[in-house]
């Protein structure tokens, strides 16, 4: 069994002391510090930190914690948060009709390679209710159009707020989400596409790097924001392409790495390893 702990992620002005003083007040509350990761932004004159402990021996509950730590944290002007480790963390799966990386967090889920519960899948097409059922998971099919598109996004913010959702996660889901919907959820909101944006925007993008003759191809997860396909980055990766590569090669490999690149994305956020500021991400993997 994991043992239980806690990971406590801050954001503050950069200054002496703060690695001691985060983990002084842990290990006098009875915290043992299991991993500290930090990072100096010195164009920003920013410090930011990531510290999981036990909490098997801590003397601060859940409602005690904020308390004690709030004004250590406010003597240095820090954002924070606390995600306790043993609070399983609920996901929403958006998919249109490309399969190959929701079939894959559907399998990582199922074998235990993220821990995380999936109450259901949504989509605006019905072509994928017996693959999402097949896993035992709900399907939700809500279609949109153009001018049904608010009255969806109410069903799906309905859908999210019901079975408290903690993060979204774009499967391939072939439709722009609406403010309403990315202000709602802050830097929970994953999407995936390939790494040829804005090079080779639009219709087909395979095809069109096909007739540049690119010699790499790329996948980017990331954030959903206000601005289309310009949220922080989660992770990315590339692999080479050559003359013997045909169209159906890139989008294979185009498709390996969109899965590869999702999951370690989702991953890197379940276990809290992704802090945000100023449209940039700090991963500590």
């Amino acid at each position: 069994m994991k043992r239980p702990t806690a990971r406590l992620l801050i954001w503050c002005p950069d200054a002496r002391g703060i690695i001691a003083t985060v983990t002084g007040f842990l290990a006098e509350h009875g915290a043992n510090v299991l991993e500290a990761d930090q990072h100096s932004d010195p164009d920003h004159g920013a410090f930011c930190m990531r510290a999981e402990f036990e909490t098997d021996g801590l003397d601060l509950d859940r409602d005690a914690f904020p308390a004690a730590w709030g004004p250590v944290a406010d003597r240095l002007n820090m954002d924070w948060r606390l995600a306790w480790a043993t609070d399983r963390k609920r996901m929403a799966l958006l998919v249109s009709r490309q399969d190959h990386c929701l079939h894959d967090l559907l399998l990582r889920q199922r074998c235990g390679e993220i821990d995380v519960d999936i109450p259901f899948v949504i989509s605006n097409h019905d072509d994928l209710r017996r693959t999402v059922t097949g896993y035992g998971i709900n399907f939700h099919h809500l279609p949109v159009t153009a001018a049904t598109r608010a009255d969806q996004e109410r069903q799906l913010l309905d859908l999210l707020q019901r079975e408290r959702i903690d993060v979204v996660v774009l499967a391939r889901y072939m439709q722009v989400l609406s403010d309403a919907v990315v202000d709602r959820y802050p830097a929970r909101i994953i999407n995936i596409h390939h790494g040829f944006l804005p090079a080779f925007a639009g219709a087909k993008p395979y095809h069109q790097a096909y007739a540049r003759g690119v010699k790499i191809v790329g996948a980017t997860a990331h954030y959903v924001t206000a601005e289309l396909d310009a949220g922080p980055i989660i992770a990315q990766q590339t692999t080479g392409i050559n003359h013997r590569d045909t169209v159906d090669d890139l989008v294979r490999k185009g498709r390996d790495l969109e899965r590869t690149v999702l999951a370690a994305a989702v991953r890197l956020h379940l276990d809290d390893k992704v802090l945000v500021h100023q449209n940039k991400t700090i991963v500590f993997d």
